[in-house]
């Protein structure tokens, strides 16, 4: 795995500032610096020993790129430019990138199959390309100082410049507690960016400009797609996942799968078996709690895979001893434990020799697979009829994982899932619940950051960056695209995927996430994703000759974590009340002393059973946390006149 710093700009000591700054992002096992110094820019790369160069230049230094990721549709780009009479010197991808963009420019980004984020130093033209590919699944981050831009894929390399400090940044935290990650540009940092997906930035001699490359999108609801046959759909679905898969397999090096039980990363990995010489290696994460445990399905599908399986226990305490490093890992706030399982398996799959694997994430975002968007479905359903008293009772159908949810009242019900409140046409109306649920952290606010706030609604900062093209949309496709445009490269690849793969030396790549699959799951009329109350409707019919039975017919079951429960049990706690200590809140300055003090007691007596007061003790942790490593010292950064 790869990672990239830089700038652009006029520079003293800029070789010592680079390697300071590479140095900070330099991941678990040996690794690999590069580094290319121009006149006013500079970049550096390091990699894994095995790895291709991140870092190439092309023509004589006209152009030099640091590229992190891959291009998964390589080796036919490559054909393209050989058969114009192009030659390569390598199989690399970055060489790949340089060549299609000094041929095309920018314009070549919409050919890239990959996940991917890049630097490229234009030398003739003098300026600095970057880009991000359509999802997100790789990071890109920038500030400017001094009239300089310094760019990296770890916001730590970008502490080591002088001038930057750590600032939580009040917003950011306030959309976290309510949204459950910043929106992209903003970052937990104050003054520190992040370029959003799909999109191209071009910085030159005083002047920068953003602009994207793709865009998610729907059809209209009044001029749907053809309607295609379902027998034509899940065939064409097969096929795209098949080469997504195979694409994602390309190289020397041995693949495994993440398995945990559910549909997902279970058709992942037996298209991944069907393409394995010998057996499959499959990896997947186990909990004491029996709650959050899928053990059983996870054997099922191994005997059907007949893989080479390799399982790692969460126990109690597990969670508690790497949270801090996943909170450096993360370098934001979060309001869940579930990064944390997920960092200990990536360092679980590295100690046995495995480099990449591939896993089940944004299935549940394009075809539809999340509960939110059934229950998006029945409170519309109710609120057509809000006086009813039968239609509320089609709730239970929904969290069969959650048995306090199901021993509920009606009534408890209909005040739940929000039943009558909300206006159908409000854009956010799909996700109202979850807001309003994580925004109770905010009760825990100081006074200080009251004031800070005050006025702002992140709500209505979501609302305002969506798509005019939004309210023609189907509600099954805003719901989809809130998740896939914010939710998926703002929380869930980035810290339950990259960052904790990354840390460890892992490659991890998503075959649902190839642009080609996006776009036609994009295509499908609502009711091939949710039929009635049915998720992934036709993954599972796609599904049927691959997966067992069992685990084709088993009820949606997003993978969870213990939350406040595992900062409760044996183990090396004291940094749990350090950190949530009157001392330390009040070095901080965010939150209420004696309010977190009364949340930590509920926690300790095993009160906490519901997602808000979980949400809140884990995300004022995280944040007390991220205060301690990045704003609460100084780092102990090195600097160039060191």
């Amino acid at each position: 795995m790869s990672g990239f710093t830089g700038y652009s700009g006029s520079v003293a000591e800029g070789e010592s500032l680079l390697a300071h700054m590479t140095g900070a992002i330099t991941q678990r096992g040996p690794g690999v610096q590069t580094r290319f110094i121009s006149g006013s820019a500079g970049l550096s790369c390091v990699t894994g020993q095995d790895d291709h160069p991140g870092l190439m230049t092309f023509e004589a230094g006209q152009m030099t790129i640091a590229l992190h990721g891959r291009i998964f549709n390589a080796d036919e780009l490559r054909d393209n430019l050989r058969a114009r009479g192009q030659r390569f010197a390598t199989t690399n991808d970055a060489e790949l990138v340089l060549q299609l963009y000094a041929h095309m420019g920018e314009a070549c980004l919409p050919l890239l199959n990959g996940d991917f984020s890049f630097a490229l130093w234009d030398e003739p033209r003098r300026r600095m390309v970057f880009a991000r590919d359509r999802i997100g699944a790789r990071p890109l981050f920038y500030t400017t100082r001094g009239g300089v831009l310094y760019f990296a894929s770890q916001v730590k390399a970008l502490l080591q410049v002088p001038g930057v400090e750590a600032r939580l940044d009040p917003f950011a935290l306030d959309q976290i507690f309510t949204l459950w990650a910043p929106i992209a540009p903003r970052t937990s940092f104050v003054d520190i960016h992040e370029l959003e997906p799909a999109s191209v930035m071009i910085a030159e001699p005083g002047k920068t400009t953003i602009r994207p490359y793709w865009q998610f999108s729907f059809p209209p609801i009044d001029h749907p797609q053809p309607v295609r046959s379902e027998a034509e759909a899940v065939e064409e679905l097969h096929a795209l996942l098949t080469d997504a898969v195979r694409l994602r397999m390309r190289g020397d090096t041995e693949i495994g799968a993440y398995l945990s039980g559910g549909l997902d990363s279970s058709l992942v990995s037996a298209l991944v078996a069907d393409k394995t010489a010998g057996k499959l290696k499959t990896f997947s994460v186990n909990f004491d709690s029996a709650e959050h445990d899928e053990s059983a399905y996870q054997r099922l599908m191994v005997e059907a895979l007949n893989s080479e399986h390799r399982s790692l226990l969460c126990g109690k305490g597990d969670i508690a001893r790497v949270f801090p490093e996943v909170i450096r890992c993360t370098e934001q706030p979060i309001i869940r434990t579930a990064p944390a399982p997920l960092h200990s398996l990536a360092g679980f799959v590295y100690e046995t020799g495995m480099k990449v694997v591939l896993t089940g994430e944004g299935a549940d975002e394009i075809f539809a697979g999340y509960d939110l968007f059934k229950e998006a479905r029945l409170r519309r359903f109710c609120a057509r009829q809000p006086t009813s008293r039968i239609r509320p009772h089609l709730f239970f159908k929904l969290y069969p994982y959650l048995p306090n949810l199901q021993q509920q009242s009606v009534e408890f019900l209909s005040a739940f899932f929000h039943v009558g409140e909300g206006q159908l046409d409000d854009p956010l109306f799909s996700h109202r619940p979850r807001f309003k649920t994580t925004s109770g952290a905010k009760l825990f606010y100081s006074g200080q950051l009251r004031a800070q706030l005050k006025g702002y609604d992140a709500t209505d900062d979501l609302a305002g960056r969506l798509p005019e093209e939004f309210g023609a949309w189907h509600p099954l496709h805003q719901a989809q695209y809130l998740e896939t445009r914010f939710l998926l490269p703002g929380y869930i690849l980035p810290c339950q995927g990259e960052r904790m793969t990354t840390a460890q030396g892992i490659d991890a790549r998503f075959p649902f996430l190839d642009p080609r699959i996006i776009e036609f799951a994009s295509r499908l009329p609502p009711e091939m994703k949710l039929k009635g109350l049915s998720e992934k409707h036709i993954i599972r019919k796609m599904a049927q000759d691959l997966v067992p039975p069992a685990i084709l017919d088993r009820p949606k079951q997003p993978y969870r974590a213990p939350d406040s429960q595992a900062f409760t049990g044996s183990g090396n706690l004291d940094y749990v009340k350090e950190a949530l200590g009157e001392k330390s809140i009040a070095a901080s300055g965010l939150f209420n002393a004696s309010a977190v003090a009364k949340l930590q007691q509920k926690c300790q007596a095993g009160a906490t059973t519901g997602f808000r007061d979980n949400a809140a003790f884990v995300g004022i942790l995280s944040t007390q946390l991220w205060h301690q490593a990045f704003a609460g010292q100084d780092q102990g950064r090195a600097r160039p006149d060191d």
